[in-house]
């Protein structure tokens, strides 16, 4: 069953950010990924959103697929980008 990862992201370094994005495509392909949406300017429609300014939505086809990604060594070096330039939370969605 397709899983779905989504980040909610505070960026607070984008120069940083912005060598993790550029190397981000080729890993999440490569682990059979699909990039579904990414907004740095997502409206919140009800509720409080605090203090992110970003949010990504991924597909994987299981979970087993997700953590081969996120478990990567290529994911890992790139990540270190990630984790110095911003602040993240990330939930595992299972499909429907």
């Amino acid at each position: 069953m397709a899983v779905y990862a989504l980040a909610q992201l505070n960026i607070h370094d984008r120069e940083r950010y912005g060598r993790y994005m550029s190397r981000f495509m080729p890993v999440l392909e490569k682990y059979n990924g699909k990039l579904l949406a990414a907004d740095d300017a997502p409206r919140v429609l009800e509720g409080q959103w605090w203090d992110r300014n970003k949010v990504v939505l991924m597909e994987f086809a299981d979970k087993d697929a997700f953590r081969a990604w996120a478990s990567s060594p290529e994911y890992n070096e790139i990540a270190e980008d990630r984790k110095a330039s911003a602040d993240v939370v990330v939930l595992l969605i299972e499909g429907a």
